[in-house]
C-alpha cells in the first residue's frame, strides 16, 4: 500500500474520502507520531536510569522522585496511546478507518487530521461526551 506519493499532500473534503492517497496520508502520520513517542520512552528510560543516583538532601530527592513519578505517568499515557495509534493502524488495513464506530458516517478529515485515532464522528463524540455528563451529575 504504501507505493501511494504523499509528499506535500494535504487531504480536502472535496475529494473522495479515504480514497488511497487519504489512506496512506493517515497511515504516514500515525507510523510518525508511534515513531516519535517511542523515541520518547527511550529517551526517558535513559534518563531515569542515569538519574537513579542517590540524593544527599531531602528536598532534592523528593523533586527527583515527583519528576519521576511525573514522567512515568505521562510514559502510561503514552503506551495506551500507541494502542489506540496500532487500532487505527489495523482499521486503515480492513477499511474501517474514518468511518464512526456508532453511526459508520465519515468523521471527516479536519477532526482526522487533529484526532488521527479518532473513532466517532464529532456528532456522535460530543452525544457521548453529553451522557457521560449526565451519569456522572446524578
Amino acid at each position: 500500500m504504501s507505493s501511494v506519493d504523499v509528499t506535500d499532500y494535504r487531504p480536502s473534503e472535496d475529494e473522495t474520502f479515504m480514497n488511497p492517497r487519504m489512506r496512506e496520508y493517515f497511515r504516514n502520520k500515525l507510523l510518525d507520531w508511534k515513531d516519535e513517542i517511542l523515541r520518547e520512552s527511550r529517551m526517558t528510560l535513559e534518563n531515569l536510569q542515569e538519574e537513579s543516583q542517590n540524593h544527599p538532601d531531602m528536598a532534592d530527592r523528593a523533586s527527583s522522585e515527583s519528576d519521576r513519578a511525573l514522567e512515568l505517568r505521562t510514559r502510561d499515557r503514552q503506551r495506551k496511546l500507541i494502542a489506540k495509534i496500532d487500532s487505527a493502524m489495523k482499521r486503515i488495513e480492513d477499511g474501517s478507518y474514518g468511518f464512526c464506530e456508532e453511526t459508520g458516517d465519515p468523521i471527516g478529515v479536519a477532526r482526522l487530521d487533529a484526532r488521527p485515532t479518532a473513532t466517532l464522528s464529532l456528532e456522535a463524540q460530543e452525544l457521548h461526551e453529553r451522557r457521560e455528563k449526565v451519569y456522572r451529575d446524578e
